[in-house]
């Protein structure tokens, strides 16, 4: 929070804007936050601000403990990780500035006397700001009524926006007053806002209507009451009955499971009616007696009230609906807060209020406070629909956001985004203070652009240009600008006209983000958002200060508005340019203009500078930012390799804007680095072993000699030493070593011969440059409309060649690898989402998604993956057919037409008919036709009646064809029944993607997919249609360089050291993001497996529940990764004993991948064996066996019959067929076990000797077992049974094993080291900045150990280096399965998994049962 003072300009304003809504939400955010506060300063005996404080400002002491964090880790991040290099020499650097900023923080606690209540105390830190107190107060159960009020200390009124630590007379056990203050009007509506807020603070109807950055989360649901709490109390009688739909083989699907609980959600009601009497304003003469507004109430006992706020309070007066009596009643029950006066005129208020207080007191508060973005939900129950007057205000008021607690009302939205990135950045403090202002006001930026969208679309807004033609008009609304995605004055009409133009937007959205990610200085971006709404593209941008008021020609001093014609450059823009060209691979290149003139340009001829009036240099128009995709671009491409053509590239695409992505450049050109770095250090010792043969002389340069000193390790000669993956990190190191030499060298007679080298391998990677590697792209190459200066000279033909390489590397490199980590499960895609995250990841485009399916198709072994990516190429092309169908739908009939589509498309009818008849349409559209066609700003034309007569299998036929013509792909089957038979689909899945990616809600009921005799879908199961958003995603630098070193502390066995800097990481990412983010869900997942391995079940416990729940806020309740954080929950829940828990939350775990996937998919087994081992634990061996079974069926399907997962299901399912004392099958199913350890490990090692062991005692028990059988069937007499050895499995070894099937192997730490750690993370967080790291690591590292053998090579798998650093736990990453792995290095060379499971089998070898 930064503080407003008297003579507030510039920056501060808009930092204070983009701050702001903490305290400007009428007090609703900021109480939620306070919450979060509140429960922070409960956790047991942390510092006030502790590891997870989520809203802590950009002032607090988190930075300055960051800062001394990065000081202390600098020296030992050089020597540990080359990442890491980097940031310790910044943090040396900057050591002198930050000195300063260092101080000493403490926390202590005060009284805080309210006024009517009892006192309580609170501890706070020194660095707070008196606000926070605020925020507290105004959540706290018995003081959240109350929002005018002040504090004081020593009857002194204490500043909003001071510092605890500037008060002087504050210190330890200081008393606070809360004193009443008189109000004003916007303090009264502040208040009565609060009031609603609060009455409908356990309503889940905003979550489902998508409203004020509310969504939906049901972990505490269904785990019946907060798991935390549970640990104080016995454990609760057991039911294990996992319910019928989620046994393995059902085929049953529901949907009401994914929403349940919906009636206990709801909270009490209070009073009927609380709205703003028809009587407002108070006339002048009652103004002057202090009335500031009126309220009207219906009590639930239906008495009707008209109440006064005026500064004292609230008050009861005498008006009535038709006469006006301001008076005070007899009664008038005069109170400084609402809820006091409602509590003396309703005993039912009274009552029920206290209830709902309760009720909401229960509430996580991960589940109240606001996400960032809003998240919708595609299944809703049917909305109930309640009078409330502010909710009416807010939807035609002009009050857009917060902005009626801002001077000047609306905001000047690339004011704030401009200004934001102008913020300073060289202490750690300043860039918190910048990334967080830049991405409150970003997120606020979206929030408002996406209501503006919708607003457009929906006819709300007037046009700039109302006279024009529906397509081609512009909107202005909220100082946002808003334009259509279609080809208007024929611009793109050499490019594929409307197809260009809707593709334009989203390539233009690609290189925002990849200038807003370079972050120059002097260089601006727009604000940028892409909306898609009801069939639309909507492009909503921030305005160019005066753009508006001058044509572009004169605007423009940078790049050509008409496709090279006309061309300007200017020197400023050059120079700017020159920052973002190397760093994002722009090649500068020269183009001639109409007149033939050399112009000089860093960025592709589109791409236009403009100097607004605030005399800064904006970009725009950034859509070819990287190289075109020249194997989508026929027409233009001469020919493509030997290796392209047999693909059949280059193919023919609805438009010429094809790119290539940001993420396939960087992978591309670090790629051909290490070719051109092991290429020259090849040469390089080839050189110097012919030197030493030739001659010994000595005047050889000291660069050599210190590189041969270097090099005593094995020599680099040629490729043929590299195929040991092992090595390939050393060797490349060195290969680099020496290629700063041959660079970077002065001696002449060394220049000589390195000229030499450098030159050729330069020349065998395809660089520009003779010199040194140089790849750069120059964006303009097959572009007909660019005229280049020297179109034949031997530069040009190397740009050509080097674009042609760049797209060859997608299909020859980039979809094969994607392929391998899925073959070695180091990559499990579990819907469409996690599929496109997976290839954009790779740098891979969706258009690529046909050859993608096509080479997926060879491997049996992920039938898996190409089903999802069939599933992914139908909804693709279904959406692109539906947006055509969609546009000029009359809104009255919005609901039937989307009915009617979704019946055409999933139904199995064959004959569905829509709610409207043709006929019916067309006579509507005739009385229409009088009418001025787009009166008064209604957008569209209303004339589309096609959507009528669509049938299923006219629609199947689009979609086969839209899939061939897009994607080249072939899907042959003439129904969407028969490619479900044909591919394994499932009907929910399809649904279920295909409505999150229209934007369709549905109501929350079971539909009969399969009815083939009436249609599935009518009107009322449309409950809305909402917008999906694309825009850039501001990252926190500072928080990303902690989490890597983090990671690499961990990949060395440094636990500890890992440990805390991931704990920081969360500390910087709430600096930035507040409270809810994806990264702040993944860091928490990764903190609580670092506990689980520590052995701390209960801190593990702690950051998983918190990180289900917020995946479920921020990403959606049936999200990929949310399933994931499911599973991991139920997995900490049994180690903590809380079975019924664990058993909730990992057969809910199953229900969502069933809903994502079915059943037929590497996840399922995982969950299986975890499902079927839990029951074990229970004794429910029936059950378990169904589980196990099912896993081992699925484990030999896609890790082959003799993989080491597949043994490990054996031998599970022996142990449960032991225990049902079915020894026959037993020992059927642990003689397979035998069979594969002793095949793939040998008859030596440790696993197979225990299988053999566990062999014969079962075939003991057998033979016992069958001799007292063959009495019994002889007759004899003695028919007792011998007790039979049945050992009934304890919960210890269930979870031993559990955690070997989920690829964690523990680090065994000693108690008193957990102990000892744990009381220095306390000490340190107590010290704050000054704390100095830990030196006593060594205690550790010695009791490091390994559950399992010793000399097991659980992690020695080929592969296992290259995935230490995984995607699972980036921050920002979404491909987060429990598949991906995390393995960590130990100081005695052993592995560790942290994250998911070791890759292929050699998770099994290191369990000890």
């Amino acid at each position: 929070m930064v503080g407003i003072s008297g003579d507030d300009t510039g920056q501060d304003t808009v930092i204070r804007t983009a701050e702001f809504q903490s305290n400007g939400g009428d007090g609703n955010e900021m109480q939620l936050n306070g919450h979060v506060k509140n429960l922070q300063k409960e956790e047991k005996g942390k510092s006030v601000m502790d590891v997870d404080s989520p809203v802590s400002d950009g002032k607090d002491e988190e930075l300055k403990d960051n800062e001394d964090e990065m000081k202390d880790g600098s020296s030992d991040e050089k020597s540990s990780s080359s990442d890491s290099d980097k940031e310790g020499g910044d943090s040396e650097k900057t050591k002198n500035e930050q000195e300063i900023v260092l101080i000493q923080d403490t926390g202590f606690t005060v009284t805080i006397t309210p006024p009517g209540s009892d006192s309580f105390e609170l501890p706070v830190s020194s660095m707070e700001l008196v606000q926070e107190i605020h925020q507290v107060l105004m959540d706290r159960e018995d003081t959240c009524h109350r929002t005018c009020f002040s504090l004081q200390l020593d009857a002194t009124t204490l500043d909003n926006f001071a510092e605890l630590k500037s008060i002087e007379s504050l210190k330890e056990g200081s008393v606070i007053k809360v004193i009443e203050e008189p109000y004003t009007v916007r303090e009264a509506r502040i208040h009565v806002r609060h009031i609603r807020d609060l009455l409908k603070s356990v309503d889940q109807t905003d979550a489902y209507g998508g409203i004020d950055c509310n969504s939906l989360s049901f972990l505490n649901t269904v785990t019946a009451g907060d798991i935390m709490e549970k640990k104080r109390t016995k454990p609760d009688s057991l039911d294990c009955t996992p319910p019928e739909y989620i046994m393995p083989n059902s085929k049953e699907r529901p949907l009401l499971p994914l929403h349940p609980g919906l009636k206990e959600l709801k909270g009490p009601q209070c009073l009927k009616v609380l709205t703003y009497s028809g009587w407002n304003p108070p006339p002048g003469n009652r103004r002057l007696h202090g009335e500031l507004l009126y309220l009207y109430v219906l009590t639930l006992e239906d008495k009707k009230f008209h109440l006064t706020a005026s500064t004292r309070g609230f008050y009861v007066n005498q008006s009535t609906e038709d006469e006006f009596n301001p008076r005070a009643a007899q009664q008038k029950y005069l109170s400084h807060s609402l809820i006091e006066l409602l509590n003396q005129i309703s005993p039912a208020f009274k009552r029920n209020f206290s209830m709902l207080l309760k009720k909401r007191a229960q509430k996580h508060p991960f589940e109240r406070v606001p996400t960032p973005y809003q998240v919708y939900t595609w299944l809703s129950p049917h909305p109930e629909h309640m009078i409330d007057y502010i909710r009416a205000e807010d939807a035609f008021s002009t009050r857009l956001g917060y902005e009626e607690h801002i001077p000047g009302q609306t905001r000047d939205w690339n004011e704030e985004i401009q200004t934001t990135r102008e913020l300073p950045r060289k202490t750690l403090p300043e860039r918190l203070i910048r990334e967080r202002a830049i991405f409150k006001v970003h997120s606020d930026f979206v929030a408002a652009a996406t209501r503006g969208a919708v607003a457009v679309i929906d006819g709300n807004v007037m046009a700039i240009n109302p006279g024009e033609d529906a397509k081609m008009q512009m909107f202005i609304w909220n100082n946002i600008f808003f334009s259509l995605g279609f080809d208007v004055r024929d611009h793109y009409k050499d490019f594929g006209g409307d197809a260009a133009a809707y593709s334009a937007p989203s390539n233009d959205l690609q290189g925002v983000k990849a200038y807003f990610g370079v972050d120059a200085d002097g260089l601006y971006t727009l604000g940028t958002v892409l909306v898609d709404y009801r069939g639309y593209r909507i492009t909503a941008q921030s305005i160019i200060p005066g753009i508006l008021e001058r044509e572009q020609e004169q605007s423009v001093v940078y790049g050509s508005i008409d496709f090279g014609k006309t061309v300007v450059t200017s020197d400023k823009y050059k120079e700017l340019l020159q920052q973002t060209a190397s760093q994002l691979k722009i090649r500068k290149h020269t183009v001639l203009n109409s007149k033939d003139e050399d112009v000089e340009l860093l960025s592709s001829i589109e791409c236009k500078g403009i100097v607004g009036n605030d005399q800064r240099h904006y970009v725009l128009d950034l859509l070819r930012t990287f190289p075109p995709d020249v194997n989508y671009l026929k027409e233009e491409i001469d020919e493509l390799s030997k290796a392209m053509a047999e693909h059949g590239y280059p193919l023919p695409h609805r438009h010429k804007l094809a790119c290539l992505r940001q993420e396939l450049i960087e992978a591309f050109v670090e790629s051909r680095y290490l070719v051109f770095v092991r290429n020259a250090a090849c040469q390089f010792q080839q050189l110097q072993a012919k030197r030493q043969k030739d001659t010994e002389k000595e005047g050889d340069s000291t660069n050599i000699k210190a590189i041969e000193d270097k090099k005593e390790t094995p020599t680099v000669n040629g490729h043929d030493c590299l195929k040991d993956e092992e090595d390939d990190d050393i060797v490349t190191e060195e290969a680099k070593k020496i290629v700063e030499a041959l660079t970077g060298s002065d001696s002449e007679t060394f220049e000589e011969n390195s000229r030499d080298i450098v030159k050729k391998a330069a020349a065998a990677v395809g660089s520009l440059s003779d010199t040194e590697f140089s790849l750069t792209f120059n964006p303009d190459v097959y572009q007909p409309h660019v005229k280049h200066a020297k179109p034949d000279s031997e530069d040009m033909k190397r740009e050509k060649q080097l674009v042609k390489d760049a797209a060859e590397f997608v299909v020859t490199q980039q979809i094969p690898s994607l392929i391998n980590d899925c073959l070695d499960h180091t990559s499990s895609p579990v819907d469409g989402m996690t599929l496109t995250e997976a290839m954009h990841n790779r740098g891979i485009n969706m258009r690529y998604l046909g050859k993608v399916a096509e080479m997926f198709a060879k491997y049996p072994s992920v039938s898996y993956v190409y089903k999802i990516a069939i599933s992914e190429l139908i909804c693709r092309a279904t959406k692109h057919l539906f947006k055509l169908y969609m546009q000029g739908v009359d809104m009255m009939n919005l609901s039937s037409a989307i009915s009617h589509f979704l019946n055409c498309l999933i139904g199995s009818h064959s004959t569905p008919h829509a709610a409207v008849t043709a006929e019916e349409l067309q006579s509507k559209n005739a009385r229409r036709k009088n009418r001025k066609r787009n009166k008064g700003g209604n957008f569209l034309s209303i004339d589309n009646t096609e959507w009528v007569s669509e049938n299923p299998r006219f629609l199947w036929k689009k979609i086969v064809e839209e899939v061939r013509d897009y994607f080249h792909n072939t899907i042959e089957c003439d129904s969407i029944d028969s490619a479900v038979e044909k591919y394994g689909l499932q009907k929910v899945s399809l649904l279920r993607l295909f409505c999150n990616k229209a934007g369709i809600q549905l109501l929350l009921r079971e539909y009969n997919l399969e009815s083939k005799n009436k249609a599935v879908f009518f009107e009322d199961d449309i409950v809305n249609v909402y917008p999906i958003v694309k825009h850039v995603h501001p990252k926190a630098s500072d928080a990303y360089h902690f989490f890597t070193s983090g990671q690499s502390k961990i990949q060395q066995g440094l636990l500890k050291e890992g440990f805390e800097l991931i704990s920081e990481a969360l500390n910087l990412l709430n600096n930035v993001y507040g409270a809810m983010h994806p990264d702040i869900a993944a860091c928490m997942r990764l903190l609580a497996r670092l506990n689980y391995i520590m052995g701390d079940y209960g801190e593990a416990l702690s950051y998983q529940q918190r990180a289900v729940l917020m995946s479920e806020r921020v990403l959606g309740v049936d999200h990929a990764n949310t399933i994931t954080e499911y599973a991991h929950l139920a997995l900490y829940c049994f180690a903590n004993s809380q079975v019924s828990s664990a058993l909730r939350l990992i057969y809910r775990t199953r229900y969502l991948a069933l809903l994502c996937h079915g059943e037929d998919h590497p996840e399922v087994a995982l969950i299986d064996s975890n499902i079927g081992l839990i029951l074990h634990a229970v004794e429910e061996y029936d059950l378990s066996l169904r589980f196990l079974e099912n896993a081992l069926m699925l484990n030999s399907k896609y890790h082959g019959t003799k993989s080491l997962k597949v043994a490990m299901s054996y031998h599970l399912v022996a142990r449960t067929h032991s225990c049902r004392g079915d020894f026959r099958a037993a020992l059927q199913s642990e003689k397979e076990a035998y069979s594969i350890y002793k095949l793939t490990l040998g008859d030596e090692h440790d696993r197979t000797k225990e299988s053999s062991e566990c062999l014969k005692h079962l075939t003991q028990q057998a033979v016992v077992f069958q001799k007292k059988m063959n009495e019994i069937y002889k007759g004899e007499k003695s028919i007792s049974f011998p007790p039979l050895q049945i050992q009934t499995p304890s919960i210890a070894s269930v979870l031993d094993t559990l955690n070997v099937i989920n690829g964690i192997v523990f680090v065994q730490i000693s108690p008193e080291d957990i102990e000892r750690f744990r009381q220095e993370m306390v000490r340190r967080q107590q010290e704050g900045p000054t704390r100095k790291a830990l030196t006593d690591e060594s205690s550790i590292d010695e009791t490091l150990s390994v559950i399992g053998e010793p000399n097991s090579n659980a992690c020695s798998h080929g592969k296992s280096k290259d995935t230490l650093v995984n995607n699972s736990t980036k921050p920002g990453s979404v491909e987060m399965t429990s598949c991906t792995e995390h393995a960590v290095k130990l100081s005695n060379g052993d592995a560790v998994l942290v994250n998911g499971q070791l890759k292929g089998d050699d998770a099994v070898e290191v369990s000890n049962h």
